[in-house]
């Protein structure tokens, strides 16, 4: 029988790797019990970063259609639930999929439309923030969703059924809960034949399609799946801040922000996000402490970071880490 070296020193870092992830699952489930409620929010909100990055690293990462609008989603799933709990009483748990099947229908009505003209890249962003913004537009001057003003999400004591807890540690859990879930899907995508399909997008679409991919299809896929994951984001924020309004829901710095944090983590791959968002969140935080008395200073240097890191490392850091992990596994061929 032959060895094959590679295939052992796959095995052995996918080894690695699972004892490594769930070493840090296990800290982080930990963390609550003896972290400060400063820490927990911190996290909590790194946490729901990084999981709004991975929805949309589903689309923007993998496909490569870069999407600027997701925050239409993350509206429709905060004020679908918030609205739903005011006013007929539903639990946000149930409300939240009604908001998140709704964001997927825009989805794929944006994806019909823009596919169906083959509209990309600078046409394809522009489409999904116009979107973004008429959802912005018609909640903030319409009664029924509270209007400029917003919607203050009632408190109705510490009741888990309803999605509402004053304890910090509720949410710590119910965001790690969907990271993991969020993280679990994309790996799924990317190990199965949408996933294979999708990069095949990316690289050549035209190309792609000579070899019998649908590519129309599979990106509406990828956008509706997308949508959903990111609308269901939209309630945790509404149930966590009990406070919602068009400019925090549908403004153009929200979907900024999770699409910053993705590219510098590394688009289209599971643990870019992730690891983009622990990064910046880090820096901006320990430059915030550290030059606070410097008004606006810390944000200059916090720039100046991700500016270095677009620079030095611009297929993304997890891609970097991962080439770095695989050094001592690496090996040269033997021939027998």
């Amino acid at each position: 029988m032959i060895d094959n070296p590679f295939r052992e020193n796959s095995n052995r870092l996918r080894s690695v790797q699972t004892g490594l992830l769930t070493a840090m699952l296990i800290v982080f489930c930990l963390i609550p019990m003896f972290a400060t409620e400063y820490i927990i929010s911190t996290l909590i909100m790194m946490m729901l970063y990084a999981y709004l990055g991975s929805c949309w690293n589903i689309l923007g990462g993998y496909s490569g259609y870069l999407s600027f609008g997701h925050a239409a989603f993350y509206g429709i799933g905060g004020y679908t639930s918030s609205l739903l709990f005011i006013k007929l009483g539903m639990t946000p748990w149930l409300g939240m999929f009604a908001g998140a099947v709704l964001a997927s229908l825009l989805a794929f009505f944006i994806g019909l439309i823009s596919f169906r003209f083959k509209l990309k890249g600078v046409l394809f962003a522009f489409i999904t923030i116009a979107f973004a913004e008429i959802g912005q537009q018609v909640v903030a001057n319409m009664q029924f969703f509270g209007g400029s003003i917003g919607i203050l999400v009632p408190l109705r004591g510490n009741c888990y059924s309803i999605y509402q807890s004053t304890d910090k540690s509720f949410f710590y859990y119910v965001i790690l809960i969907m990271l993991t879930m969020i993280i679990c899907v994309t790996k799924f995508i990317e190990k199965n034949k949408i996933g294979v399909y999708l990069v095949a997008i990316r690289e050549d679409e035209r190309a792609a399609e000579a070899l019998g991919v649908h590519s129309n299809l599979y990106k509406i896929y990828a956008f509706m799946i997308s949508a959903f994951f990111t609308a269901l984001g939209g309630t945790f924020y509404a149930q966590y801040f009990m406070y919602i309004d068009p400019g925090l829901m549908f403004g153009f710095g929200g979907s900024l922000e999770a699409i910053l944090r993705t590219i510098i983590g590394g688009a289209g791959t599971v643990w870019g996000p992730v690891i983009g968002s622990i990064m910046i969140e880090s820096l901006s935080e320990v430059t915030r402490h550290l030059l606070g008395e410097f008004s606006g200073l810390h944000q200059a240097v916090y720039g100046l970071i991700l500016i270095l890191s677009c620079i030095y490392i611009p297929e993304g850091v997890a891609t970097f880490l991962i080439k770095f992990l695989t050094l001592p596994f690496s090996s040269k061929r033997q021939h027998i």
